[in-house]
């Protein structure tokens, strides 16, 4: 049987309303205000080809695919990869390439329009918020593309190719909608030769690393920059990473649940009382209130600061502006003390970089026929090669060439083993994003004390557990 999918009946007004309320919606052009006035948005018949067992999802062969990517982070060199590869597999298909940053201006009329992509990259800082798109129905059920056979073995389906954590991520209720194609780690990330030169040890806990800060600060460097303007909140993962591996999963499954008094557990209290002492240091480079991700990141390679906290994008996103001896290299957040439950290797991976498949695409078994081609061992090894970044496929860095990064990052991950966590509550739950950015950089540049910042996220948590309008999740 061909796959199907599911019904939609969106609403187009209303799908603008939670746009608008999720704060997400541009100023409307003449376009969108048509769209809107359209009225109800019902279904659109997409491109169907016959199942075989060499074309599992029923995709048209002749069928174009529209394929729209986020160039951030990592690009987009990976994607024409895999367009090529798809290209391989179905000559007769025209391929269109689009490459963007600015993802729910330009995405959010072709939703409307019931004219979305037939995959999209929604990611980065303008991207359409998740919830949004779930509860309005606009996301294909990804179901059937998990149950596939895989390209490289017809008797191992999909969905056990993939890495620990990259089903729960993108499910949402019973329904995996989202492929988070990107394995990403949240680390420290610190110059190799730099600390060598200086004999510093990477610290393993907290006290280790405020010794530390205090010999890098005298030495004339910044210990740690960030970028205030918009990514101030990549900072959370030294508090809200060591509180986890200090106190256990229980510590974030409570906040994700929207636990009362979830953001003042004693770990979480602790490690961010920390943070606030090692902003009262001095230890965050001046005038990085001001600056975008770039440019804390360039000051970074250029040697005034000694750590910078990132995801594994960074090298990739860095390309070209760090020093080519730079060698950027991964280390694990430090624990609170000795007694944490979670060893000191542990890391936050979180699978990232989100692609869906849009319920109206035009082309929906294309569209997960592609997102099956990523999957494979060479759509996997083309893209960590092409970023220098771990894909959400199981070995597809064994044969890779690795970069500095990507070696620390494999090596970080195999010391790690099990010992790996994540979040939810960003995802689930769009407001928090904004409030993040606002209320870390509030911490670090001292307007605000540990108790005070605790205090805002965990209002923002009771008000959406109380609000009955909101979709809950649960882990």
């Amino acid at each position: 049987m061909t796959p199907s999918r599911p019904p939609t009946g969106i609403d187009r007004r209303q799908f603008l309303q939670r746009l608008a309320a999720a704060g997400l919606l541009a100023v409307p052009g003449a376009g969108l205000l048509s769209a809107c006035a359209t009225g109800g948005g019902g279904t659109t018949t997409a491109a169907q080809g016959q199942v075989s067992a060499t074309n599992p999802l029923g995709v048209a062969a002749d069928a174009p695919l529209d394929v729209v990517i986020f160039k951030g982070g990592y690009g987009d060199d990976y994607a024409i990869a895999h367009e090529a590869m798809y290209k391989q597999r179905y000559p007769q298909a025209q391929v269109k390439h689009s490459a963007s940053t600015q993802i729910a201006q330009e995405m959010q009329p072709r939703f409307v329009a019931g004219n979305p992509p037939d995959v999209l990259d929604d990611t980065g800082a303008q991207k359409i918020e998740y919830a949004v798109l779930v509860n309005d129905n606009q996301l294909t059920d990804l179901g059937p593309l998990l149950d596939a056979p895989s390209v490289d073995d017809p008797n191992v389906k999909v969905r056990d190719t993939l890495l620990p954590g990259v089903i729960e991520q993108g499910t949402f209720g019973d329904k995996f909608v989202i492929l988070n194609y990107v394995y990403e780690t949240y680390a420290l990330w610190y110059s190799k030769p730099l600390f060598e030169k200086n004999g510093w040890q990477v610290p393993t806990t907290w006290d280790e690393m405020m010794a530390l800060c205090e010999k890098i600060k005298a030495a004339g460097i910044a210990p740690f920059a960030y970028g205030g303007v918009n990514a101030g909140d990549y900072v959370i993962d030294l508090n809200l990473g060591a509180a986890i591996k200090q106190g256990g999963l229980d510590v974030v499954k409570n906040i994700d649940n929207l636990q009362s008094g979830a953001w003042t557990q004693d770990t979480v209290l602790a490690a961010t009382q920390r943070l606030e002492e090692m902003a009262r240091k001095g230890y965050f480079m001046p005038g990085s209130e001001g600056l975008k991700h770039t440019e804390a990141q360039t000051a970074w390679v250029q040697g005034k600061a000694a750590f910078y906290v990132s995801g594994s994008w960074i090298e990739n996103e860095m390309k070209g502006i760090a020093p080519p001896d730079f060698a950027m290299t991964a280390a694990p957040v430090p624990v609170l003390d000795s007694s944490s439950a979670m060893p000191v290797t542990a890391l936050r991976t979180q699978p990232a970089e989100a692609f869906v498949v849009p319920s109206k695409a035009k082309n929906v078994n294309g569209g997960m026929e592609y997102l099956r081609t990523m999957l494979s061992k060479e759509g996997g090894m083309k893209f960590a090669e092409l970023t220098a970044s771990v894909p959400a496929v199981k070995d597809a860095t064994a044969q890779a060439k690795k970069t500095p990064a990507l070696e620390s990052l494999t090596a970080a991950l195999a010391a790690a083993g099990p010992n790996v966590f994540s979040w939810q509550f960003r995802t689930w739950y769009s407001t928090y994003s904004t409030l993040l950015i606002t209320e870390t950089t509030n911490l670090l540049a001292g307007r605000t004390d540990a108790k005070g910042y605790l205090a805002k996220l965990q209002a923002e948590t009771d008000r959406i557990a109380a609000d009955s309008s909101i979709t809950k999740y649960h882990r």
